[in-house]
């Protein structure tokens, strides 16, 4: 029994900061411990992470917050009787100590925002990908996730899939050797969604959309129909981060888990063609990372393609000619062989001295959303946390600023947070917050 004079949420979170050495002893000293959690954003996305959370048996939602009224009715249907919310904050506020956690599904640019709010608070965190919409908002939420001692996820759930996993235990085994290079890339163009490249004229604004806590952080602008809310929101620069915003997470995410890289060092990109408001259509990014144990030089190169673009043939003899590349996914190139990794399938094996197809042994998949339940309530730490979240998330917004500097290589202090060659480029790195949206640094 939880003593009267400790709340059920300082019980929690006293549990889960201790159970980083004692998961076993502590789960089973609060057996029928729910993890009351609040939802930010009810829809498409948000709706499939409440339904997957949701389906732990010891989950229990106490809060959905969505800034258009007409976007409740599947998590409704699903968990009835749970109270609605326009605004985030005032659910946070008001469920005080009754709430545990919170789910972050809503536009990127209100990722750090609530989900800081949410830790600050003590609460555990679960927030889509990317994890944020800047370099410096991916590094307060990886000291605040620290410092708030919470349980925390990035929403890349193919993270835990058995066809990540699997290609992940391939290269960590060695199966093509130490590697030598990465390609990946995705096909979807940068403002595929809406084709624009400035705002559009304003319409008036719908009834049941709350188009002000929408913009949220961002400066004002004028609604427009069918450009910005729902899903559009990606093309934009202020709100997204085009497709290496929506994408890089994944793709990027088995082989920084496998290989263990995590900053890099230079960033080179070049596009076909910018404009101040939307992303590029199509781009490819460079980066240089210093090696690790499993790359076969002092550095590895990984480069990013997308809006169609792909690596030359020529860059990978090991394949057979006549190969033809999944829409998505990663090229791991090693000393003896190659790895293709397409998103959300098995990975294909190819060794260079083999005349026969490898045979390839499946890694289970498991529960990321489950992972992160358990681990709020005592379990064992995610494979997902911000600490290792953060920095992939960084990476992934530094490709964004090299996107917007055509040509440059621009050489990273992660260190500093800092890129020491471009003074401009630096000002992209985060940006500004609307009056009364502010988010303070991690002191």
């Amino acid at each position: 029994m939880i003593p009267m004079n400790i709340t059920r949420r300082s019980f929690l979170k006293t549990t889960t900061v201790a159970a980083i050495g004692f998961p076993a002893i502590l789960r089973a000293a609060n057996p029928n411990s729910n993890l009351q959690i609040v939802a930010v954003g009810c829809s498409n996305k948000g709706f499939s992470d409440i339904a997957e959370i949701g389906s732990h048996a010891k989950v229990k939602y106490v809060g959905f917050c969505d800034i258009d009224s007409t976007r409740f009715d599947k998590a409704d249907a699903k968990f009835p009787g749970v109270p609605h919310f326009v605004d985030a904050r005032e659910a946070f506020a008001k469920l005080g100590d009754t709430f545990d956690a919170a789910i972050v599904s809503t536009p990127d640019h209100m990722h750090a925002f609530l989900a800081l709010d949410a830790m600050r608070r003590g609460k555990h965190v679960y927030v889509q990908k990317p994890l944020t919409h800047t370099v410096w908002e991916a590094r307060q939420m990886r000291l605040q996730a620290a410092k708030s001692k919470v349980a925390t996820q990035m929403g890349n759930q193919i993270h835990s899939h058995e066809a990540y996993r699997t290609a992940v235990k391939l290269l960590r085994d060695g199966a093509i050797g130490k590697v030598t290079a990465v390609h990946a890339w995705q096909g979807n163009r940068g403002n595929g969604y809406t084709k624009l490249t400035e705002p559009p004229s304003f319409a008036p604004v719908p009834e049941t959309l709350d188009w002000d806590k929408w913009l949220g952080v961002a400066a004002h602008r004028e609604y427009a129909a069918d450009v910005y809310h729902p899903r559009k929101w990606r093309d934009w620069q202020v709100f997204g981060g085009g497709t290496m915003g929506d994408f890089g997470c994944h793709i990027l995410d088995p082989v920084f888990t496998a290989l263990g890289i995590k900053d890099p060092l230079t960033i080179r990109a070049d596009n076909d063609g910018l404009n101040p408001h939307t992303w590029p259509g199509a781009e490819t990014v460079s980066y240089v990372f210093p090696g690790t144990p499993l790359t076969a030089g002092k550095t590895v190169t990984v480069t990013w393609y997308d809006g169609g673009r792909l690596p030359e043939a020529s860059l990978f003899p090991t394949l057979p000619a006549d190969k033809k590349m999944p829409q998505a996914g990663s090229l791991v190139l090693g000393e003896t062989g190659a790895l293709i990794i397409p998103h959300v399938a098995m990975p294909e094996l190819y060794l260079r001295d083999s005349a026969t197809a490898p045979v390839i042994e499946k890694v289970a998949g498991s529960s990321h959303y489950h992972a992160w339940v358990e681990a709020a309530l005592g379990g064992p730490a995610t494979t997902d946390t911000f600490e290792y979240a953060g920095p992939l998330t960084e990476a992934v917004h530094l490709g964004n600023v090299a996107t917007r500097f055509p040509g440059e290589t621009l050489v990273w202090d992660a260190k500093s947070l800092h890129i020491t060659n471009v003074k401009e480029a630096n000002t992209l790195l985060t940006k500004s917050y609307r009056e009364g949206w502010k988010i303070e640094s991690v002191a």
